[in-house]
């Protein structure tokens, strides 16, 4: 396997958005709202970067989380010019990213990824089946290449997420980009998940937007 103090940028477009929620994964620590406690990476570094980003990919929630308690969320593995998701980006090591994809993936045992497959065929399959078992290669920045996780299909059914996943994903979209409450509601409103289980009023009152 190739060097894994290389640098690489993981890219984040749900509840990790919210840095503090996201070092829960390097440091450990339970995040607000949710039900689960995380070892954290065996490298502890925090991230020596973070820039806000967006994918050409359709984001959506599916599954149901015992962590969240509700459905969670994934971006298309299609990309497309008219797709816009909002993420963020932590400049780590390819180590500390399979420590993550570890987490993701309740993986007990060694995880190995192939990082130069990932970038040669734009994914690959590091584990199956899994909700997250799959990394996207979403470029370059800086000289360094970005890389996501998501599921390895598109046809999942939506579910609803919790109040307190959408909390977390909103005040991330807040902190990484800025958004007012008006922006975040028309950002998140036609998701699949919110879109058939929220009315705009009750989506309205949790997110504070009139």
């Amino acid at each position: 396997m190739n060097n894994l103090n290389e640098k690489v940028w993981y890219a984040c477009y749900g509840s990790n958005m919210l840095q503090e929620r996201f070092f829960c994964y390097i440091k450990g620590g339970q995040p607000a709202g949710a039900n689960t406690t995380y070892n954290g990476c065996n490298d502890k570094t925090l991230p020596i970067d973070s820039e806000q980003m967006y994918i050409s990919a359709e984001l959506y929630f599916a599954k149901v989380s015992k962590n969240w308690n509700g459905g969670i969320a994934f971006i298309r593995t299609t990309f497309t010019p008219i797709a816009s998701t909002y993420g963020r980006m932590y400049l780590i090591t390819k180590s500390q990213l399979i420590d993550i994809a570890r987490q993701e993936t309740n993986t007990s045992t060694n995880l190995e990824i192939d990082f130069e497959k990932a970038i040669e065929k734009g994914s690959y399959i590091f584990k199956q089946p899994s909700w997250y078992g799959n990394l996207l290669y979403l470029g370059e920045h800086n000289g360094y290449p970005i890389f996501t996780i998501t599921n390895e299909q598109d046809s999942q059914s939506s579910t609803k997420p919790s109040i307190s996943y959408l909390k977390t994903i909103i005040d991330g979209l807040r902190e990484s980009h800025g958004l007012d409450n008006l922006a975040i509601f028309d950002y998140l409103k036609t998701k699949h998940g919110i879109i058939e289980n929220y009315s705009e009023e009750e989506f309205r009152s949790i997110i504070g937007a009139k």
